[in-house]
């Protein structure tokens, strides 16, 4: 028994033995197939630390490289712009290799140099991403739209887009987290000094370096065409200039004399009041002149009825500061007379200075002769912040999409039709009684994104011309959208006629449709040129002119016999004299648009006469007129007036699930509500923001009521 003990214990330690002499020569067999032995590990890590510098430029140079290739979606192209503008490149390699400075400061040099790496190559996949959905590149203030973007995530990007970068950045930190655990520490002596001093001496140059190679031409610190421009000076350079050029700059002559001197061209004159017209604003979202578009056919004119405006009322170009997105901006130009060119690069001014500085507009202008003003968007009331840049700017309401009773939606669903809009506009000129109204209406149906596989079927209007089929496919979309958009302007001047009252609309295109149309592609030969046209039922003389965005209200308000507010008397003064195009108008214009917004405000001797107002939402009251049982088991029915979508129950303060059945009728779980609550019904916006409320309703339990409603 003993003797089976001992050889079962030596079977054992022989096994054991063989076990770990296996183990032992699989770690050998794996550390001889290892590209470097400890030893040689140990020497190419000591040689990096040595040479580190040297690395690190090399490595600046790759991501910057590899940032041009995601954002041009070429690597031919980030080619050519290597050695074709290759000053270029290598500053903007300058600015990686300056942040990787930053490294010195810790001792898991591998970790830090991996996470600045991964930040910049982030970046440029976000901007090659963004390029992808639109022709305007990623900038700064783009952050400060994040917001906007996730509630309006359907629109821009799939579910499997967003389930791939979640699933990328979710690698890239697990990366980052194992690099953190496991990865090298240095060994050596930190000089931190040294690396301060470093940083600070690359601080002191770079803005030297940025104004010889701006002198030289091999930079610019001004993008005309920031699409272009981010092509040009690479992305590195062109979002770290949006990020450090932010507002705006003071003008070098700004001063009380040099405001007073603009101040005093302008020839003070007196608005005619006796009889002024309704004046309605229309933005026609990414719409242009499909026949400006040199290599589309189309089946049959899309847009006849803006023709016959453009043809029979004062019309023309208009020069607007953004391709492809940006709508915001346009819009800032035409209700202020403010031009975007005097801001720093992918300037916002919704999101940036008018989120604390009330702003002169049309709005306030007109008001100080007693216009009611309004918006009407059949799109999100905090999308670009509109809600609180309207109320800066004056307005008195806002009709957004949480205030409309939306019915029909464009083919994709992303979009809400535009013909809700007619009704909406027509109910603000309603709102305000024996008083002129301007309203401001934006469409939203000829946005994008458009689709490359077929989705209409049969549509109204053929359409070829495009490189391939899948552009052809986004034209004839886009083009039967834009078709629909001009069915809306046919409908409204109708409706206005009709309604008698006397009446301008002014129609204009904020910005060309991100189709990716180059200057070569239009027969105005700039794609920064889209069309405006007006219409009148009270015979007012045709004058077209080409103009500017932020001229166009000047214009038709001169041409009204309104003479009002600073920016637009100064601008109508310009056009009197035919000094649009003049150097001494820019920089006029320039120094009242800073005095105004960033300056002492020297035009207004430092008062404040345009406040931001109290703007409401929407200009119909909603009410709860009863709750009662509803014939779903389980459920309640509210009824009332102007429910939408975005109605939302609350009792005793606190938001309960709700069902919306229609206009008039909400549903709630009945667990919800108990007898002697308080309900009220809010019209939410994004963020839970509420936009409007019903007065309280006090509850009683349906068994004490007589009355009986089921749906």
């Amino acid at each position: 028994m003993i003797n089976q003990a001992k050889n079962t214990l030596q079977k054992f330690k022989s096994r054991y033995k063989a076990h770990q002499t296996e183990k032992r020569e699989r770690k050998n067999s794996i550390e001889r197939k290892k590209l470097l032995k400890p030893e040689q590990k140990e020497k190419l890590i000591t040689y990096l630390n040595r040479y580190s510098l040297v690395f690190h430029y090399i490595l600046a140079c790759a991501i910057c490289f590899l940032i041009e290739v995601i954002s041009r979606h070429s690597f031919s192209d980030a080619f050519a712009f290597m050695f074709d503008r290759g000053l270029t490149y290598l500053y903007n390699s300058l600015i990686v290799f300056t942040s990787l400075h930053l490294v010195y400061f810790f001792r898991r040099r591998a970790l830090m140099r991996t996470i600045i790496s991964v930040v910049w190559l982030f970046l440029g996949t976000i901007n090659g991403c963004v390029l992808l959905k639109r022709v305007t590149p990623f900038t700064y203030t783009d952050v400060k739209l994040i917001n906007d973007l996730f509630t309006m995530k359907s629109n821009y990007f799939s579910n499997g887009e967003a389930i791939a970068v979640i699933l990328l950045v979710a690698s890239v930190v697990t990366g980052i987290i194992v690099l953190w655990k496991k990865g090298p520490k240095y060994q050596g002596k930190q000089n931190r000094l040294a690396s301060t001093l470093a940083i600070g001496l690359f601080a002191f140059l770079i803005p030297m370096v940025t104004n010889a190679a701006v002198s030289s031409n091999i930079l610019s610190d001004y993008f005309e065409n920031i699409a272009q421009g981010y092509k040009d000076y690479g992305f590195v350079y062109s979002f770290s200039a949006s990020v450090m050029d932010q507002g705006m700059t003071a003008p070098r002559d700004y001063s009380q004399e040099a405001v007073d001197a603009a101040l005093s061209k302008i020839d003070q004159k007196d608005s005619d009041v006796e009889e002024l017209p309704n004046i309605i604003c229309v933005l026609l979202e990414s719409f242009i002149d499909p026949k400006d578009v040199k290599f589309l056919n189309c089946s049959q004119n899309p847009i006849p009825n803006f023709d016959h405006l453009y043809e029979n009322f004062s019309s023309g170009y208009l020069t607007v500061p953004v391709v492809g997105a940006g709508t915001a901006n346009s819009e800032f130009e035409i209700l202020t007379g403010m031009g975007m060119q005097f801001f720093g690069l992918g300037e916002y001014p919704y999101k940036t200075i008018l989120k604390s500085k009330s702003c002169e507009s049309i709005a306030s202008d007109l008001g100080k002769i007693g216009y009611g003003s309004h918006v009407v968007h059949n799109n999100g009331g905090n999308f670009y912040s509109r809600a609180n840049a309207f109320s800066m700017m004056g307005f008195d309401s806002f009709t957004s999409k949480e205030l409309m009773d939306i019915k029909e939606y464009t083919p994709l669903g992303s979009w809400p039709t535009d013909d809700i809009l007619i009704d909406e506009t027509i109910k603000s000129l309603d709102s305000t009684k024996n008083t002129p109204d301007f309203v401001y209406t934006i469409t939203v149906s000829g946005h994008g994104d458009y689709p490359k596989e077929k989705v209409l079927t049969a549509p109204e209007i053929y359409v070829s011309g495009a490189e391939d089929e899948a552009s052809n496919n986004q034209w004839e979309y886009y083009v039967n959208m834009l078709h629909n958009v001009d069915k809306f302007i046919g409908d409204l001047t109708d409706a206005l006629e009709k309604r008698g009252e006397k009446t301008i609309v002014v129609f204009f295109g904020d910005h060309l449709p991100s189709l990716n149309l180059s200057d070569e592609d239009m027969a105005s030969g700039n794609i920064f040129l889209t069309k405006y046209a007006t219409w009148n039922n009270f015979g007012l003389e045709k004058k077209d002119a080409d103009l500017a965005a932020y001229e166009l209200l000047a214009k038709t308000t001169n041409d009204l016999g309104i003479h009002e507010g600073t920016i637009f008397t100064y601008e109508q003064n310009s056009i009197d004299k035919g000094l649009l195009d003049s150097e001494d108008y820019l920089s006029g214009l320039n120094r009242l648009q800073y005095d105004l917004l960033y300056g002492e405000r020297y035009a207004y001797n430092g008062t404040e006469p345009y406040p931001a107002s109290d703007l409401v939402m929407g200009v119909e009251e909603t009410s709860i007129a009863g709750i009662y049982p509803s014939s779903f088991a389980g459920y309640v029915s509210v009824s009332g007036t102007n429910f939408t979508r975005w109605s939302k129950v609350y009792v005793n303060g606190e938001k309960v699930p709700t069902y919306y059945v229609n206009g008039s009728r909400l549903r709630v779980p009945e667990e919800y509500i108990a007898d002697g609550d308080t309900v009220v019904v809010n019209q939410m916006g994004s963020g839970d923001s509420v936009f409007r409320s019903t007065p309280e309703y006090f509850y009683n339990d349906p068994n004490t009521q007589n009355t009986e409603m089921l749906e």
